[in-house]
């Protein structure tokens, strides 16, 4: 198979991570036969050095040629410094996600069981959590209506919602749900605002076309709680923009680390797959930085976009196999026995083709 890629590694630690799943990307289509091609391009604070634009159209073109987007990281220190900068890099995520159409950000949280002490919660309380956030991206309060008034003294941000925005973001939620335990919760604050009462009366209109699911619906605050107390009551979640957000940075510290955990972010014609760990500046060019939400990434291009599934469980064994034998980055371990960013990529990489 042909695989046309474009990598945009971004800032901070981006690069670092993203080169060991390029690693493994070529490991995986020499040992299966396929073909790639990967085109790279820029984004975020290094996009703007060289485009003055966080997301130039020659990015956006070649994301569009491709068949899969493998993204870094964004964010630079010396625009979250200043407050009054009229160009950031993170505009350039939110114009990605836009011009693109991924509506939709899958988020799983799940947990090795080789990690479980590392994690701040009770292994009891954890042991088991499989959980997949379903986030609307293209919506609500960080696309909405927003400016200052009297003189900046006066700031808003407005939440909307279309019920066509919120039916395709449920239908994902839905379908995934009946490929895993047949549990759908829809997280809102539907108490309070009017967006999540739509959010709630557009789902229950949905509930009778999957029959099999089992829907409940919760306010996001209570959510917030029980994922800290019985995360594996938990299976698929739909949800809001900026609860999503928040819901799922909360949830990843579950698994022990931030640096494992991978995500996608998928509309109709394009798909982009990301770790969540954002650029992390402190551990810039130190090859200290955890690859392995990178890789998990790519694993889940393999599967969602090429439908390689025999490649995407491979790699998801050899990273499995770098955790269970200690090769790991610091944030894992004990800094006099840790691995470098790229030991663990090599150990990835040769764990691939042994088996």
């Amino acid at each position: 198979m042909k695989l046309k890629i474009a990598v945009l590694a971004g800032d901070g630690i981006g690069p670092e991570v993203t080169n060991e799943s390029i690693k493994v990307l070529n490991c995986i289509s020499n040992k299966f036969n396929h073909e790639v091609e990967i085109n790279e391009g820029f984004v975020g604070a290094i996009a703007i050095d060289h485009y003055g634009d966080p997301y130039p159209e020659e990015t956006h073109k070649l994301c569009l040629e491709s068949d899969a987007v493998l993204f870094g990281a964004i964010g630079d220190p010396k625009y979250d410094n200043d407050p009054k900068a009229k160009i950031r890099p993170e505009q350039g995520l939110l114009r990605m996600r836009k011009k693109l159409g991924l509506y939709a950000n899958l988020r799983p949280t799940l947990v090795f069981d080789s990690l479980l002490d590392m994690s701040p919660i009770k292994k009891e309380r954890i042991t088991g959590t499989d959980i997949l956030f379903v986030r609307e991206l293209t919506g609500g309060i960080y696309f909405g209506d927003r400016g200052r008034k009297n003189n900046d003294n006066y700031a808003f941000d407005t939440c909307q919602y279309s019920k066509d925005e919120i039916i395709r973001i449920a239908k994902i939620g839905f379908e995934y749900a009946l490929k895993r335990s047949k549990k759908l919760c829809c997280v809102d604050k539907a108490n309070v605002l009017e967006t999540s009462r739509l959010w709630r009366e557009t789902v229950q209109d949905m509930e009778k076309e999957y029959p099999e699911v089992k829907v409940s619906y919760e306010f996001v605050d209570a959510v917030a709680m029980r994922l800290v107390q019985w995360p594996s009551s938990y299976d698929v979640l739909i949800t809001s923009n900026l609860f999503g957000d928040i819901l799922t940075d909360e949830a990843s510290v579950i698994s022990g680390s931030m640096g494992l955990m991978p995500s996608a972010s998928v509309g109709s014609n394009n798909a982009l797959f990301e770790p969540i760990h954002g650029s992390y500046p402190q551990a810039t060019g130190k090859n200290i930085a955890n690859p392995i939400a990178s890789i998990l990434s790519l694993s889940m291009m393999l599967d969602h976009t090429f439908n390689l599934k025999e490649e995407a469980e491979l790699i998801n064994k050899a990273v499995e196999s770098s955790i269970i034998n200690g090769f790991t980055t610091p944030d894992l371990g004990i800094d006099e026995k840790s691995c470098s960013t790229q030991q663990v990529g090599d150990f990835i990489v040769e764990f691939i083709l042994k088996n």
